[in-house]
């Protein structure tokens, strides 16, 4: 099985990733990492370890990390995951989990020199862990098998969730994403032009009635699918994350393309876009994989049985 760090910024989409990871019974998850992101690190940790109990895999150890951004100030996405990240719908499980005291960004150092080329990151926040983590021991870079990240957006039609060209998790720590780009790393980005591909809506969701996971997953998902209907006139949501974790289960949901991305750092207007040179006009090597299309129809039935657990 593959080895995997996941780092998360558990929202409701984070939950529906991690629950996708340990039941898909293919993937070593060596620990899950925290960060600030769509909600403050308390929560993102305490949410993490909710779904981690509703699951029976408290074996999976939690470490907290990066409670703000690399440089910028902090900025939550309340509106779109409810007052506490998962839809307030795991508000009555009292959370008996430890918390490890190991910093996130020195858990990934650790254990990417202990398992050399062998460890995959997959991060579906802001990659502000990892950017601690290079900053602090460089020699990792080298180290790291892949690092799989879902953020940005590279279409050219696409239209992002933060700002009209950005996409959250970027958005949330552009300076973070710079350095992560530029390190040699082996990088796929799973970008919100694909992401908002994989819909489900209640008729999916109502698949899985009768089965371990589906008062979680509809009622996680009323506040999600109620802004996606505000967005686009349909009661449904996006599998943001879990298509990153489908990606490094199955790399045919995705066509790839390697191309040089940088990100934008400085205009108010742009802040945190990610831009794809597809047409090598800057000059430069590729420094990673974008996502061009995906086979979302093949992918949404995988998640959802899945998922289908008793």
């Amino acid at each position: 099985m593959e080895k995997i760090i996941l780092d998360v910024d558990t929202g409701i989409d984070d939950a529906l990733a991690i629950l996708y990871a340990l039941e898909s019974k293919k993937l070593d998850i060596l620990g899950i990492t925290t960060v600030n992101g769509n909600v403050p690190l308390d929560f993102v940790t305490t949410n993490t370890r909710k779904v981690l109990q509703l699951a029976d895999r408290t074996d999976v150890n939690v470490y907290p990390g990066a409670r703000e951004p690399y440089l910028r100030e902090v900025e939550h996405e309340y509106h779109v995951h409810g007052t506490d990240g998962i839809g307030n719908s795991l508000d009555d499980m009292e959370v008996t989990m430890e918390l490890e005291d190991t910093f996130a960004p020195d858990f990934i150092i650790d254990t990417v020199k202990a398992h050399p080329g062998e460890v995959t990151l997959v991060m579906v926040g802001p990659v502000t862990n990892l950017a601690l983590a290079i900053k602090k021991a460089p020699e990792i870079s080298k180290l790291i098998k892949r690092l799989v990240i879902m953020g940005g957006i590279v279409s050219r039609g696409g239209m992002g969730n933060k700002l009209p060209t950005s996409e959250f998790n970027i958005f949330a720590d552009a300076e973070a994403a710079k350095v992560v780009f530029h390190r040699g790393l082996d990088i796929t980005m799973v970008s919100l032009d694909v992401t908002h591909q994989t819909l489900i809506d209640l008729e999916k969701i109502n698949e899985l009635e009768g089965t371990k996971y589906f008062d979680f997953v509809k009622d996680s998902t009323d506040v999600y699918r109620g802004y996606g209907e505000k967005l686009y006139g349909k009661n449904q949501c996006s599998l943001h994350d879990p298509l990153t974790i489908g990606y490094v289960l199955d790399e045919t949901y995705i066509e790839t393309k390697e191309v040089y991305v940088d990100v934008e750092t400085k205009s108010e207007l742009s802040y945190g876009q990610t831009i794809a040179d597809f047409r090598g006009q800057v000059g430069k090597e590729p420094n990673m994989k974008v996502c061009l299309s995906v086979d979302s129809e093949r992918f949404v039935n995988d998640f959802i049985k899945t998922l289908k657990v008793k």
